[in-house]
């Protein structure tokens, strides 16, 4: 005899407990748990070993149509994608509330649309006044996309199921979707599971491509089951400052193209624009050389983009407690980099506030931006503007050895073309400069970090 028993979800990791509590035993978080779909126990006699289906088995080279993408018609989404839509695949989109993701899945679905394939968008969070007058302020209100606002899984896979299959199906948001076989509220972790799992099967057995706006919690990560970045294809963050216009795609998942690659647009009236060389737009506003400022050949997957880091050094009266503020970059590793140069190359931080900024709102991951970091804080300690054609990239070792890292060529490349002359950078193992042999671009290794404060002294 079957017999129910409760279980309780966490909504920030997705594990199960079988008693509520009010901390979450594998994440640490409060208050998260809640009461999950009730699980069913059989008895010992009922086993998976039989009355199922006999399913067919393929060798790995058999022969098969390969996948045709279709582009979404802005060039960024498609770099961001890998090179556009995979029929069948399921991508899920999260960003922080008004960042500007239901505008772009728009006007990507009426580009798409235009462009000949049918496209569904429907909204759970917005009527459908609301969406056409966005549609009308981007001036795609003659677009054949076909809208409706529900948030019925059933009601809307019925629908589908009686229409040919769509090359895009857009559904605003995840959390709205409600499926009446499973108990719960709409944004639970059971009902979120459920639907996605639904909308992923369909996709996958008609060959839609299927996009699920997802929310985020305060700390940036997409809320719901953990599980379900596991179900999709792709994962994608919309990201950027409310208070600047640049807005980043972000691929963190892909499982048909390289993760990492960004698109970067720029929030305009008329909606998102492409933004094709975005070091352009990053270094926008530099006019005269100024102490603690610097410039970094970043790697986004395979793109180069070159950014300003900028730190600022105020010297404090004895007593007072210092301050450390970055915006931009992980502030762990600046406490690290501030007491390597203390230790290995004699400046003294520890009675000055410290700001650290990467200037246009970016955010950045790449270890490689150790040099150019410190590089700018010796600049703005010692008070002298650093060389103006000048790029800066390399790991910085606790020990005070500056690493190789990759891509070495691609960034300097990317900085000869925006017109700089110079790049310092580390030794290879060998002790031979890793400058790629491109001409373009004076290559200066270094070696230790005490090097790179005697060359900033001499040369200010």
């Amino acid at each position: 005899m079957t017999k129910l028993k409760r279980r309780y979800a966490c909504s920030s990791c997705g594990s199960v407990s079988h008693r509520w509590q009010g901390q979450c035993a594998d994440c640490g978080e409060w208050n998260t748990l809640s009461e999950d779909v009730p699980e069913t126990v059989f008895s010992a006699k009922h086993h998976l070993t039989r009355g199922g289906q006999s399913i067919t088995f393929e060798p790995l080279d058999a022969p098969g149509a390969p996948l045709q993408r279709r582009s979404t018609g802005l060039a960024e989404f498609d770099r961001a994608l890998g090179g556009g839509l995979v029929p069948g695949s399921a991508i899920l989109m999260g960003g922080d509330p008004g960042i500007g993701k239901s505008t772009l899945l728009l006007q990507a679905a009426a580009l798409v649309a235009r462009s000949g394939g049918e496209v569904i968008y429907i909204s759970g969070e917005e009527a459908a006044g609301q969406v056409r007058l966005r549609a009308e302020r981007l001036g795609l209100a003659g677009a054949p996309v076909r809208f409706a606002a529900a948030t019925s899984v059933r009601d809307i896979l019925t629908t589908l199921g009686s229409m040919t299959p769509p090359a895009l199906l857009v559904i605003d948001s995840i959390q709205t979707m409600h499926s009446d076989q499973i108990e719960g509220a709409p944004g639970t972790v059971s009902q979120v599971r459920g639907c996605a799992f639904e909308l992923i099967r369909y996709a996958k057995e008609n060959g839609a491509a299927l996009v699920l706006v997802g929310h985020v919690t305060k700390d940036g990560s997409i809320a719901g089951p953990r599980v379900l970045e596991h179900m999709v294809d792709v994962v994608m963050s919309f990201e950027g400052e409310r208070s600047h216009q640049y807005r980043i795609l972000r691929s963190l998942k892909n499982r048909f193209g390289p993760v990492d690659e960004i698109g970067v647009f720029a929030m305009a009236s008329e909606g998102l624009e492409e933004v094709s060389n975005p070091s352009m737009l990053f270094l926008s506003g530099r006019d005269e050389p100024v102490a603690g400022s610097a410039v970094f050949p970043a790697m986004e997957g395979t793109r180069p983009v070159l950014v300003e880091i900028q730190a600022l050094i105020v010297r404090l009266a004895s007593g007072a407690t210092p301050r450390r503020a970055v915006v931009g970059w992980d502030s762990g590793r600046l406490a690290m980099l501030l007491a390597v140069l203390e230790a290995r190359c004699g400046l003294n931080f520890s009675s000055a506030e410290v700001y650290l900024n990467v200037a246009g709102g970016y955010r950045l991951v790449d270890p490689a931006a150790d040099l150019a970091v410190a590089a700018a804080l010796v600049s703005a300690l010692a008070d002298k503007p650093l060389a103006a054609g000048a790029v800066w990239f390399g790991e910085v070792s606790l020990a005070g050895e500056i690493r190789a890292v990759a891509h070495a060529a691609i960034r300097q490349r990317e900085a000869a073309k925006l017109g700089f002359t110079d790049a310092c950078g580390p030794l290879d193992g060998n002790g031979a400069d890793s400058s790629g042999k491109d001409k373009a671009i004076r290559y200066r290794p270094l070696a230790q970090l005490p090097n790179l404060v005697d060359r900033i002294l001499a040369e200010a």
